[in-house]
């Protein structure tokens, strides 16, 4: 008797990785999400000093970009063949200041042919938060601490939810060399690093105490360091305190030279930046009046993991919370912003047809959308010129879960919806390139003049259609059609158009309106 034989297919979990480009180590966190968790498989982390190569132009060295490029290579032969949606890659504090950041991270796309996102120092709190927030069970709320190599962040928050973001500038690289240049030690060289810290935090202390938490937590290397020291000095529950964190300090400036120094549990790697380390330990802990404080696993990379669990999951997504929550501080008119996202959606449709977005364009769709949602958030300071004061607060706000070159994209797409086309305004971008933001652009534009009038009930969505054309030189015509006799109905929005039109020309754009088979205008 014949068997009905059925091939069970398994679907195999995602893998992902996260990697964090420190300032003084790149770390990298492979993981397995499975059934809405996730399962760290490898760590990988490699010191490379990054903000050590930094000269008073704030100009990365050569040497110390072979060092963050050599690690680079490795951590690519882990995750090659990884689809580019489970990789993310975070730039941090001293990709966010070298001003040749953009020739390193043109290297390291040659070898690592992944995104990488330099991030604000408020987005690198935000994610630390997250990622303590997962892999610490105490409830209530926290103080999450993570020196850095160069920066320090410094967060209150409350279940995954973070209230107070800073990050400052100052962390173990850039203390050691600012403090202990010449390698000694001294009481007086560490007690100036201590006061420099506490003055870093002289204007969130108080709000940071009023506030308070249940748990303190400390996170990344100097920190674990610091907890090794203090089980090495018996305390085998690895808590730091003010008078253990005393002994371990006094431990170190027994001796003379940072050479010298011995000190068991501790990587010998985190030798040189110890010292400075716990001066802006000491620091935090004296200005925020610190009594007790944990160690947490999690930092920056398992929050990037948590977040990408989130958004595979649940489709979830941080960006649309703070574009909601920023079109409510300034007052947005919704129903019109809706409308026109609605419009630049229907745009993006018909551009698409046309085979004129490129995959890299593509990706920027979601970013037009919420340059739709939040393009006149600046008419809460005044209408002349709002799209500049739109543009300065999306570029001058902290935006949680946008990295900086996505702001800087929000940024240029607002500034440019109406008015001039001063291109040379244009923000300098890393992973995208002028010519994938440009048809955002393009179609912001429109979807702002087609909706200036802010009727209820546009019928120009039911009636209109966009074609775009290439011809032998590769120019671009754009042409926007509608039905023919639409104009006499509709003279405003007619003029506004051909306005619209000269302002293209003017950039040698070219933009074509359609009655039907007539030309309405052509320029």
């Amino acid at each position: 008797m014949p068997t009905d034989t059925r091939v069970m297919q398994t679907k195999l979990p995602r893998e992902v990785a996260a990697i964090d480009l420190g300032s003084n180590s790149f770390h990298m966190v492979v993981a397995v999400i499975e059934k809405h968790s996730i399962r760290i498989i490898s760590r990988h982390k490699q010191r490379v000093r990054l903000v050590s190569g930094l000269n008073e132009a704030q100009e990365m060295s050569e040497e110390v970009m072979l060092r963050g490029l050599d690690c680079l290579k490795m951590f690519a032969e882990r995750i090659q063949g990884f689809a580019p949606e489970n990789v993310k890659i975070k730039g941090t504090f001293t990709l966010r200041r070298a001003v040749n950041a953009q020739q390193f991270l043109a290297r390291a796309k040659r070898i690592l042919p992944y995104s990488i996102e330099i991030i604000p120092g408020i987005e690198e709190a935000r994610l630390i938060y997250l990622g303590v927030a997962h892999t610490r069970p105490e409830t209530g709320r926290k103080l999450v601490v993570d020196i850095g190599g160069g920066s320090t962040e410094v967060v209150i928050g409350e279940d995954f939810n973070p209230i107070y973001l800073n990050s400052k500038h100052m962390g173990c690289v850039s203390f050691a060399q600012q403090f202990f240049p010449d390698g000694f030690l001294s009481h007086y060289a560490f007690n100036e690093a201590v006061l420099a810290a506490e003055r870093k935090l002289e204007s969130i202390s108080v709000a940071y105490r009023e506030s308070g938490w249940e748990n303190a937590f400390g996170a990344s290397g100097t920190i674990k360091a610091v907890k090794e020291m203090v089980k090495a000095q018996g305390y085998d529950d690895g808590f730091i305190t003010p008078k253990r964190l005393d002994k371990v300090i006094d431990s170190v400036l027994c001796f003379k030279s940072i050479d010298e120094l011995k000190i068991d549990g501790v990587n010998p790697d985190r030798v040189p930046v110890i010292a400075s380390g716990l001066a802006v330990l000491k620091g935090i802990f004296n200005a925020l009046h610190i009594k007790l404080m944990k160690f947490s696993e999690g930092a920056l990379r398992e929050g990037v993991l948590y977040e990408l669990e989130e958004s595979f999951s649940a489709g979830g997504d941080i960006r649309t919370r703070t574009t909601k929550a920023l079109a409510e501080r300034y007052a947005v008119d919704l129903v019109h912003a809706i409308q026109v996202r609605k419009t630049a959606r229907k745009l993006c449709y018909f551009a698409e047809q046309s085979h004129a977005l490129s995959p890299k364009t593509r990706e920027l769709e979601s970013l037009l959308d919420w340059a739709c949602m939040l393009h006149e958030v600046g008419l809460s300071i005044n209408y002349s010129a709002f799209h500049r004061h739109s543009a300065y607060i999306l570029g001058h706000s902290n935006l949680p879960g946008f990295s900086q070159e996505q702001q800087n994209i929000l940024m240029a797409i607002v500034r440019f919806q109406r008015k001039s086309l001063k291109l040379k305004d244009m923000p300098v971008l890393t992973i995208y390139k002028h010519k994938h933001l440009i048809p955002c652009i393009k179609m912001m534009r429109l979807a702002a003049v087609l909706n200036v009038q802010r009727k209820k009930n546009n019928d120009f969505l039911d009636v209109m259609t966009l074609c775009v054309n290439k011809n032998e030189n590769k120019d671009e015509e754009w042409i926007l059609s509608f039905p023919e006799g639409y104009f006499a109905e509709n003279k405003l929005l007619a003029t506004d158009l051909q306005v619209e039109q000269s302002y293209w020309a003017h950039v040698g754009w070219q933009l074509t309106i359609k009655a039907q088979r007539k030309n309405l205008f052509l320029i």
